[in-house]
């Protein structure tokens, strides 16, 4: 257990500066003009303390972070990007472990101290990548908590022995059961959705699909997932990610399927791409719907962009739904930390007493101006010991 910190002159989630005394991993107390009593001290400079930011959804196996610029190659479809990046890892030795520690450890840098990350299991990489993002989890242990969604990107009805490449995952701690696009990817939406949630059913684990499935067709592919939760009793249980049918121009269908969201307590993650239709933030969290972020891929072989700054996604989700005041722009932030936490079910998060002492310390005037600044963190801490300082983690990068 860490030694016992006395956090000075910091302003938690923007408020008037206190003290922060943290002993055994959690908050101890927050009052102002605290002794050190033994502890070790570190000087905040009024600098706002927010809780750890949650990358709610990524890809730590396809990062080609610090293997150098690779000019992109995928086209415009999603199977082409699947079939390219299959093409590529072996190619261009796109190592799990190694790029999941390299991945992991900038998300930490920039403040990150909880990710779950989707790892592709298909029957021609088998369980590689789940064992190196698995290794990972281990390594960091401490530093970052890592999620494992065994995700059958190239599909499961499509590719048979995928399913129980997937049921091997989840026997051998994989923590959530994935699925995507049901129709545009398997063709069978009842053939993958049955066993989505019979994995899920079985093992006792939540559920997170992607759906890029656009309209109608997103719609109805939703819908299935939705009779699905309130046969199975899943209700709090299932993340739909990308969600990109909620952005339709069919605003009353839209509006209605968000209602059933609501009613089944589903959550949903956006990466807030500029380049789709994307959920809604206002009018979700007008009907008490939970939303996530996560950076996606980051310098993967489906796209050059990313660098895990959950802050800078934060910006970006607040600019994809106009969000201007400093409330909604703070709202932007609570996706990217409270709403992540809560799909990821981190017990203890927050800043308030008794809350586990996960904490990132940014010099900025407001929570919103953090948020469009997102200047390197001062300080972040995992359980209450120092992991990253002045934008660099304490554990190096292979």
């Amino acid at each position: 257990m860490s030694k016992a910190l006395l956090l000075q002159n910091v302003r938690p989630w923007g408020a008037e500066a206190t003290d922060m005394l943290i002993r055994d991993g959690r908050i101890a107390r927050i009052a102002q003009g605290q002794a050190a009593d033994g502890a070790d001290t570190e000087d905040g400079a009024g600098a706002i303390l927010l809780p750890g930011l949650v990358e709610a959804h990524t890809h730590l196996d396809k990062s080609l972070w610090g293997m150098g610029w690779r000019p992109h190659q995928a086209g415009p479809r999603l199977i082409d990007k699947i079939d390219t990046e299959r093409r590529l890892k072996t190619q261009w030795n796109i190592d799990p472990h190694r790029q999941s520690m390299r991945q992991a450890l900038l998300s930490l840098s920039h403040g990150s101290t909880a990710i779950r990350s989707h790892v592709d299991i298909d029957t021609e990489i088998g369980l590689a990548g789940f064992e190196g993002v698995a290794q990972t989890r281990d390594t960091l242990k401490g530093q970052v908590d890592i999620e494992i969604v065994a995700f059958p990107q190239s599909g499961m009805m499509s590719r048979p022995g995928t399913a129980e490449l997937m049921e091997t995952a989840l026997a051998n701690g994989a923590e959530v059961v994935g699925g995507l696009d049901p129709c545009g990817i398997d063709r069978d939406p009842k053939g993958q959705l049955d066993a989505v949630f019979a994995l899920a059913e079985k093992h006792g684990k939540p559920i997170d699909i992607h759906l890029h499935e656009p309209d109608e067709l997103g719609a109805f592919s939703m819908e299935m997932i939705l009779d699905r939760i309130r046969a199975h009793g899943m209700q709090g249980q299932v993340t739909i990610s990308h969600a990109f049918c909620l952005g339709m121009a069919d605003r009353a269908r839209a509006h209605g399927l968000m209602e059933r969201l609501a009613e089944e307590k589903v959550f949903i993650a956006t990466v807030a791409t500029p380049s789709r239709p994307v959920p809604p933030a206002a009018e979700l969290r007008e009907r008490g719907i939970t939303l996530c972020a996560g950076s996606d891929g980051i310098r993967d072989t489906w796209g050059p962009y990313g660098n895990a700054d959950m802050l800078e996604r934060a910006m970006l989700l607040g600019l994809r739904n106009n969000f201007r005041t400093d409330p909604d722009v703070e709202h932007a932030l609570w996706c990217c930390s409270y709403g992540g936490a809560e799909v990821m079910g981190l017990e203890g998060y927050g800043l308030t007493e008794g809350s586990a002492a996960d904490l990132v310390l940014v010099d900025a005037e407001a929570v919103a101006h953090a948020v469009v600044a997102h200047p390197p963190r001062r300080l972040v801490l995992k359980g209450g010991a120092v992991v990253a300082r002045d934008g660099q983690t304490l554990t190096e990068a292979p």
